[in-house]
């Protein structure tokens, strides 16, 4: 007789493996490493993917609540650390990671979002060269977005003063560091182009770790910098710190204090340059008025002004020895223009037809004065005109003698 075992509903049996894994404090807060694969955001706002390695595969969901915290965007192929806990989905029967956060190998999260935002910013056009405004070169107002507490603002403010006193300096004090900073960083870059505070921006903060950076890094902060109207230094952290900011900014100063020294001018350098120009000026005039003296004394050295009419009487005598030679010329000129018409005149004499009647020949033309050329235009009885060197004489025709060819 077979011994008497308890028969489960598949509701029942997924519900108690379900509470096998929710009472197993392994599992409630475990650590599991692999590749990410079929990486889907739904519009529900959870992520659904799959941990795989190269002999298995784990079902994984992150909901909304989670997924709000990361700071990178997972993509299928990376390799990660997922953080969370492995529970039952009763209604299939399928154990899944039910995910609390997400770890990048190798780099850490902060770097992989650094890189994402950058690349996809650029894609956009919003670090283009083209972009970027000219800074003012004389600033009357300068608003300066950053933490009222720090040292950097103290730093900037006393070198502004220093170098450039005729500068107005406006601070609009916000969060530099925390969740609410990229929120207040924008609110007053927005703020400050609203009212037309300024006619320069610097926004920044004092060096520390990325995280302290990173409302620097944020995209809300990198759009609002490269919608404003006015110019914009981004001063962030030390030499080696880069933020997204920097590459959006007008211009990127390596430190605040850096920030404030390219903002204006060194009052004392631009002394030092008028001073210089002054001196330049001076001296050009200096050498300009000996010129001139001396072009002024040259010109009372010449006979034209101590004489006016020796002058006349120089211009004079020129102007008979140019009337002389153009009458030669022109003298020669007919000459040969003579010349050439007694060799022309000549010319057209010997090719003139009254020319050959002189060496006995006669020219015939008929009765309407046509030259006659041959005896098919003439016959017996046809009055002729002879044109002979000294005169005409008319003729009849009584016989027309026609040559044979040969």
């Amino acid at each position: 007789m077979m011994d008497e075992t308890r028969i489960f509903s598949v509701s029942e049996l997924n519900g108690l493996i379900k509470e096998l894994f929710d009472h197993t404090s392994l599992f409630q807060n475990i650590s599991v490493c692999g590749e990410l694969s079929n990486y889907k955001v739904y519009p529900s706002g959870h992520h659904y993917f799959t941990l795989k390695d190269r002999e298995s595969s784990l079902r994984c969901v992150m909901f909304k609540s989670s997924a709000m915290h990361l700071r990178f965007r997972p993509e299928s192929g990376m390799s990660v650390t997922a953080f969370g806990r492995i529970s039952v989905f009763p209604r299939d029967g399928a154990y899944q990671l039910y995910c609390t956060g997400l770890m990048p190998e190798g780099t850490g999260d902060l770097q992989i979002a650094f890189e994402q935002l950058k690349k996809k910013l650029e894609s956009e056009g919003l670090f283009d060269e083209a972009h970027k405004k000219p800074l003012p070169r004389f600033p009357q107002r300068i608003a300066i977005i950053t933490s009222s507490a720090g040292a950097a603002v103290h730093d900037m403010i006393r070198i502004l003063g220093r170098r450039w006193p005729m500068s107005r300096v406006l601070l609009l004090p916000v969060r530099v560091q925390g969740a609410e900073a990229p929120a207040e960083i924008v609110g007053a870059l927005r703020y400050a182009n609203r009212h037309a505070l300024a006619d320069l921006i610097i926004t920044g903060r004092g060096g520390g770790s990325i995280e302290d950076l990173w409302a620097f890094n944020d995209e809300r902060v990198a759009r609002a910098i490269y919608e404003s109207d006015i110019p914009v230094i981004s001063a962030v952290g030390h030499e080696p710190d880069v933020t997204i900011s920097d590459y959006v900014a007008d211009r990127r100063a390596s430190t605040p204090s850096n920030a404030a020294e390219i903002a204006v001018p060194d009052l004392s350098e631009e002394r030092q340059a008028l001073a210089s120009f002054s001196i330049r000026s001076a001296q050009a005039m200096d050498k300009r008025l000996r010129q001139m003296r001396s072009e002024v004394d040259n010109l009372r050295s010449r006979r034209v002004l101590r004489d006016p009419g020796a002058y006349l009487d120089d211009r004079r005598v020129e102007l008979d020895h140019l009337r002389d030679k153009l009458g030669a010329v022109m003298e020669s000129g007919l000459a040969r223009k003579k010349n050439e018409q007694v060799r022309l005149a000549a010319a057209l004499d010997a090719m003139s037809p009254l020319r050959v009647l002189t060496r006995g020949y006669a020219v015939a033309s008929d009765e309407s004065g046509t030259i006659v050329t041959s005896t098919k235009t003439i016959r017996k009885g046809s009055r002729l005109r002879l044109r002979l060197s000294d005169g005409s004489a008319d003729c009849r025709v009584e016989r027309v003698y026609e040559e044979k060819e040969a």
